[in-house]
């Protein structure tokens, strides 16, 4: 199998804009082909060399049944975790899902009860506050302060029940934070902990994004944490190495929730993806120097994108995200109302998520996707402006 060790590189340059319009994915066939899609988590990259070997290898061998109930996954992000956290992960308090938002859902049915209240951070990812909802808790949202960051009195307020007396039982979490790009610090979480331990409530974090944290900043995963004992998180590599269509995730939890976890289902297992495994498993395994050029390219395109909103819309506010590839654009000085995001489409023919989307405090924002190549960004980022009647550079 080829490695990506010789190839590190910029996987965000590869594609011209006509070979990204002939892609079948939601991202490039929701809109007409003269919109600009800068909406959805998904990159305009192409993928490791190492995840392509593997799974043209599964594929020759007709390997497409359902996959081993075995730790390959959990010891490829143990070796992950290692290497860039210096966090190990121990494969027998693991259990492999078939996603993300599977796995936050399962862990929320066995560790609250239906009418308990679960605490999210706002604005926030919402497809979180949908599975609370959906599974019968009660949602408190709890607003990010003026930074973008957790506000601990807000959240010590949330879990002593004030105002209206209702005690939480559970934190979801999203750590970096999305849409906001924040990268959580050690004392921020561990500032979470205490105060999770101190009010009963149990923590659940969604990490998904935690590859995608350059240099000068530094994930902290929540369970290398004193205090984390009883939280369960949730890892995949679907967004760090553009795997989206490869399905598959891993629930790690402290020694205290071991008992809980052992109450999810285990027929669960047959909704895995072997193929999404064996590409995930993959990519953590071979596919690391893919990522370094990845996140490289990211950072230019993040400097990248600050200059062009100087340049085409000044008066959007923009605090540079610390990771992620998500950008989140205050537009509220721009007078486009609580939704700015179909003007830009109607206008501008760039595709943005709307701030709405993400609960109070999204109103009058959108949320950028910067994965995509320097060209596409420029333009779209001058179609922005000039929508706005601001003179095209």
């Amino acid at each position: 199998m080829n490695t990506d060790a010789t190839r590190a590189h910029n996987p965000l340059r590869r594609f011209s804009i006509d070979e990204l319009r002939r892609r079948r994915g939601i991202k490039w066939r929701r809109y007409p082909q003269d919109v600009l899609p800068l909406w959805i988590a998904d990159m305009d990259a192409e993928p490791p060399a190492a995840v392509v070997d593997a799974v043209q290898e599964a594929l020759a061998v007709g390997d497409t049944g359902y996959p081993p109930f075995d730790s390959a996954l959990a010891e490829a992000w143990d070796r992950f975790a290692s290497l860039r956290w210096d966090w190990r992960v121990d494969p027998a308090s693991t259990l492999v899902v078939p996603s993300v938002l599977t796995g936050v859902s399962e862990t929320l049915k066995v560790i609250t009860a239906p009418g308990d209240s679960v605490v999210v951070n706002t604005p926030g990812y919402g497809p979180h506050g949908h599975i609370v909802r959906r599974l019968g808790r009660r949602l408190i949202e709890v607003p990010l302060n003026a930074d973008d960051r957790i506000d601990l009195e807000a959240l010590r307020a949330a879990f002593s029940g004030a105002p209206d007396g209702h005690r939480p039982r559970a934190l979801l979490l999203c750590s970096p934070h999305n849409p906001t790009g924040t990268v959580h610090t050690a004392e921020e979480l561990s500032a979470v902990a205490e105060l999770a331990g101190t009010f009963g409530v149990r923590v659940v974090t969604n990490e998904i994004h935690a590859p995608l944290v350059p240099v000068g900043a530094r994930h902290v995963p929540y369970l290398s944490l004193p205090g984390t004992e009883d939280a369960v998180s949730v890892f995949s590599a679907s967004k760090g190495w553009h795997l989206s269509g490869f399905r598959g995730g891993l629930l790690v939890w402290g020694d205290g929730a071991a008992a809980d976890m052992r109450r999810i289902p285990m027929d669960m297992a047959h909704e895995l993806s072997g193929i999404g495994i064996i590409a995930q498993t993959a990519a953590l395994t071979h596919g690391t120097d893919w990522l370094d050029g990845l996140l490289a390219g990211l950072d230019e395109n993040r400097r990248l994108l600050g200059d062009l909103l100087a340049l085409h819309l000044p008066a959007v506010r923009h605090r540079q995200p610390q990771g992620t590839y998500l950008a989140w654009l205050d537009c509220r000085d721009l007078g486009l109302g609580d939704d700015p995001a179909t003007v830009f489409l109607d206008r501008g023919r760039v595709a943005l998520t709307p701030g709405a989307e993400f609960g109070p405090g999204g109103e009058g924002h959108v949320r950028l996707n910067f994965a995509t190549s320097p060209d596409i960004l420029t333009e779209a980022v001058r179609r922005m402006g000039t929508a706005l009647g601001t003179p095209a550079a």
